[in-house]
């Protein structure tokens, strides 16, 4: 934080001086936030976090008004509001669902445009590495990559968790969802540059994809090798893996059983066995709870019985 506050203070003292010298402490104050990495992945803290990123975000955005195509800032914003929607953002949205629907779903609006916000910082800084990346995304996505190479992995990995989110979060927007090819296009170029990339952080992004329906693209056959391969690589360590099965395809396949117990594993992880990743094991256990607590909802096996007239007389 005192980094932060000593960085901005620096931003609003550039804002007054000369043209060349202003580029050149924008520039610097730049590549020092984009360096700085996750400063707050550490924290114990998420309300703090929660109320603190949305200036951290915002001096990212001034900042990149006056140097658009500094890559390290765009990158650093699309993961700060990737981040951001999902850990508070949507994670909000599912405590209000069971009391106020409403306020649920303008939420998940909000999270919505953050994503796509998110997406639109990667895209640029895609376009700068290989020019018109875009445009072949769309038109042809399996193609679209061969440029890239394994120093823009985490530029890959962020575009498609960005784009992949929003999708999720818009499923009843046609031309969201007709975008899936373009997620499983970055996701499958990063895994071949480099598989063992964030100790997993691609597999478990993968399962998501092939949980979905054959019809879809999905495979169950390679979920499971993507969930066994993050489980190698983070050592177990991590809720992610866990959570992410459960709610895609434990729930698909309707299995009570296992979606239970890989949640309560999920929350049996120590937070401090990785402090770098604390934050982040905190809110991906609170949302372990959350859909331990939706269970019920979830399970279509337990909702025909409380609707069985024999159920009743039993």
């Amino acid at each position: 934080m005192r980094r932060l506050l000593l960085l901005t203070s620096t931003l609003l003292f550039v804002v007054t001086t000369g043209c060349s010298i202003r580029k050149m402490a924008i520039t610097t104050l730049a590549d020092a936030l984009a360096a700085s990495g996750d400063v707050y992945a550490s924290d114990d803290d998420p309300e703090l976090v929660r109320d603190a990123l949305p200036f951290a975000l915002k001096t990212f955005d001034t900042l990149l008004a006056e140097a658009p195509d500094h890559q390290g800032l765009r990158l650093a914003a699309c993961q700060g509001y990737t981040q951001y929607a999902y850990a508070f953002v949507e994670l909000e949205a599912a405590r209000l669902e069971p009391v106020d629907y409403r306020g649920a779903n303008q939420r998940r609006d909000r999270a919505l445009k953050l994503y796509l916000r998110a997406r639109e910082h990667c895209v640029h800084a895609l376009n700068r590495v290989v020019p018109g990346t875009s445009t072949r995304l769309a038109l042809a996505p399996e193609e679209a990559l061969g440029g890239f190479r394994v120093d823009d992995v985490p530029l890959l990995y962020w575009t498609g968790a960005s784009w992949g989110s929003a999708i999720s979060a818009g499923l009843d927007r046609p031309e969201l969802v007709a975008d899936r090819p373009a997620v499983r296009a970055l996701l499958e170029r990063a895994l071949e540059l480099d598989p063992d990339w964030g100790e997993g952080a691609l597999h478990e992004a993968m399962i998501a994809l092939d949980g979905l329906p054959a019809t879809m693209g999905g495979s169950l056959e390679r979920a499971r090798e993507h969930y066994e391969r993050a489980l190698e690589l983070s050592g177990g360590d991590r809720p992610g893996p866990y959570v992410m099965w459960a709610n895609v395809v434990s729930v698909k396949q309707q299995d009570r059983e296992e979606f239970e117990r890989l949640l309560q594993k999920a929350l049996a992880v120590d937070p401090d066995r990785r402090r770098s990743e604390r934050l982040r094991t905190l809110i991906t256990q609170e949302r372990a709870r959350l859909l331990l607590k939706q269970a019920d909802e979830l399970f279509l096996d337990d909702l025909e019985d409380l609707n069985d007239p024999d159920e009743e007389n039993r």
